[in-house]
């Protein structure tokens, strides 16, 4: 394990210090991989930014958390299953939906099964979709403009899967109660 120095905005480099202040501000703490990636104030600021931006693709909240979590999960990313599950339980989002999510079982709902299936085959193929999986994808309701913020939120959570693989970022204790495992990889499905 590699272990990442975890800031607050006293110990961060100058330049992230009020990244991390801003961020303690908005959720009343600093998650653990922000923390980590404080280290290096412009990857910090890249996330932010990214984040931010994500919010703007037209996803509801319900959808931006299947895309997250669906990302997370396909990644195997311990860290942010759990936090987005936090995040999503805060959120009053359906339970339900979560929970499929988490445990790569279909949606009831066959719109969010889409977007949850093209969602995590982005993620597997690294984007290299079938055309079947596209139509398919547009064929559930979704657009062009849905493809694109479905890519935009996986390299987003990326960042994040990765410096938790790497890292094997400790949960905060908010997101120890979603604490989650990956079982196996199950194959991606046709």
């Amino acid at each position: 394990m590699t272990t990442l120095t975890l800031h607050d905005e006293t110990t961060a480099p100058e330049a992230a210090g009020a990244a991390l202040a801003g961020v303690r501000k908005a959720y009343g703490m600093i998650p653990n991989v922000l923390a980590e990636m404080a280290e290096n104030p412009a990857v910090l600021d890249a996330y932010l930014a990214l984040a931010g931006f994500t919010a703007k693709t037209g996803f509801n909240a319900l959808e931006l958390q299947v895309v997250q979590i669906a990302t997370s999960v396909e990644n195997e990313c311990h860290f942010c299953v759990a936090a987005h599950t936090a995040v999503a339980k805060g959120q009053k989002l359906d339970d339900a939906v979560i929970a499929a999510v988490r445990d790569r079982r279909p949606i009831a709902e066959t719109r969010l099964e889409a977007l949850r299936q093209f969602t995590t085959k982005v993620v597997a193929l690294r984007g290299f979709v079938s055309d079947a999986d596209v139509a398919a994808f547009k064929a559930a309701g979704w657009s062009d403009a849905d493809i694109l913020a479905v890519i935009l939120n996986v390299a987003m959570k990326s960042i994040t899967n990765y410096v938790n693989h790497i890292a094997e970022t400790p949960l905060n204790a908010p997101f120890q109660a979603f604490a989650w495992t990956p079982a196996r990889k199950q194959p991606v499905p046709a």
